[in-house]
């Protein structure tokens, strides 16, 4: 592997089609310190395409644990003025905002949850203007991943430090396709493939989509009246045609918030914030979580919950064939960017706009009247298993087989 190769033909591939970056526009690049190798390959990428600058975020993990362990919670309900200012401006001056998610995933196994819930409140309060860009569809956005030590020890706990990164970058190239030749060619033809999927899931328009499978999930799940799939590629409000996920395996939409009744069982661990959740169980009436269980991070679930009312109903239904590139390398990454594409999934929290027509042109209390939830989180857990079974159920009652054996029916 040239493993300096394949960092550039990655760093390409996010500018020309993660963000379809413009001549002129400016970049918020977010990334851990780790890795700075390739946060300035697409920094160099973004200025060879035309960028007219180039902002870097660093992130020091092991400094926000120092904080998260000395600090009180009350600490936590505020975020810097100047970095409010920061994201917000560069979000009113329509840059393109890219993130290198590569966290070690045990790193705050042992911090209070309510300090993390508490930062993920100021900073969506605070980033007001980039949420409201980020809701509307007018924000163009991407997130990638490269390893870091921890992760890839993580992944890979076996082999040695040096043998888990290069293990890691290896799946992590083939994930976004970065190991073709020509990997923008390669996303070209991908987003084409979802294109069959979404017009004939779109032109059913379900009511409902019923789940089951053997190991527990039992659930009926209501779908709003003109409901949008969507999948792979997307258009930003100004025509900018961009990837948010690198990788992305799912054709996705947005349930009726207070129509879910049944029983969802976790196939997968779900890494939160450094906190591992593990078999869970969550229990519906109406659109609501009344009752849920996890053999791991249960006190993780109840902040979790605690964050709004939106927080314990569902935002998203995602649907993912068991046999994906993904799933099929057999690797449990504890990062939900690549784990949820190995995998059928739901999110608890906020619905995407775009999932309904003229979502985006909606207000909050339009969208909700719509049927879509609204909260300040969103979190995707997986439930795909190889005998999952999805059954969509129409307006006259007719029965369509969506899913069966973990993989597409329709």
């Amino acid at each position: 592997m040239d493993l300096q190769k394949n960092i550039e033909k990655y760093a390409q591939l996010v500018i020309n089609t993660g963000v379809g970056l413009k001549k002129g526009q400016e970049v918020v690049l977010r990334s851990p310190i780790e890795c700075a190798v390739f946060a300035r390959a697409i920094a160099k990428a973004a200025f060879e395409k035309g960028a007219k600058d180039v902002q870097i975020q660093w992130k020091d993990e092991l400094l926000d644990k120092i904080k998260y362990d000395y600090c009180d919670a009350e600490f936590f309900e505020e975020v810097p003025e100047w970095l409010a200012l920061f994201n917000n401006s560069y979000a009113e001056n329509n840059a393109c905002f890219i993130s290198i998610a590569g966290n070690d995933p045990d790193l705050l196994s042992d911090v209070d949850p309510k300090k993390v819930l508490n930062l993920n409140r100021a900073s969506h309060k605070a980033f007001s203007k980039f949420y409201e860009k980020l809701d509307n569809g007018s924000l163009v956005w991407n997130i990638v991943s490269a390893p870091t030590k921890a992760w890839a020890k993580k992944v890979f706990p076996n082999d040695n430090e040096d043998t888990a990164v290069e293990k890691l970058w290896e799946a992590i190239f083939k994930a976004v396709r970065v190991d073709k030749d020509d990997p923008i060619a390669e996303w070209e033809k991908h987003n084409q493939s979802f294109k069959d999927k979404v017009e004939k899931l779109n032109s059913k328009q379900f009511v409902k989509l019923h789940y089951t499978n053997s190991i527990g999930t039992d659930i009926e799940i209501g779908m709003p009246k003109n409901h949008i799939w969507a999948g792979g590629g997307e258009y930003a409000t100004d025509g900018t045609y961009f990837c948010p996920n690198m990788p992305t395996e799912e054709v996705f939409s947005a349930p009726k918030f207070d129509d879910v009744n049944g029983v969802v069982v976790s196939s997968m661990p779900l890494n939160y914030n450094g906190n591992l959740i593990d078999n869970f169980t969550f229990k519906f009436k109406d659109g609501v979580i009344y009752d849920y269980s996890a053999e791991q991070g249960l006190e993780v679930l109840h902040e979790i919950f605690a964050t709004d009312e939106g927080s314990k109903r569902l935002g998203e239904v995602a649907l993912v064939p068991y046999s994906s590139p993904i799933s099929d390398m057999n690797i449990l990454f504890y990062n939900t960017l690549f784990d949820e594409n190995a995998s059928c999934h739901l999110a608890i929290g906020s619905a995407y706009p775009m999932c309904v027509k003229d979502g985006l042109n909606m207000s909050k209390d339009e969208l909700e009247k719509a049927g879509l939830n609204t909260s300040i989180t969103h979190i995707d857990f997986m439930i795909g298993t190889s005998d999952l079974k999805i059954v969509g159920i129409q307006e006259d009652g007719t029965e369509v087989l969506v899913f069966e054996n973990g993989n597409w029916a329709i």
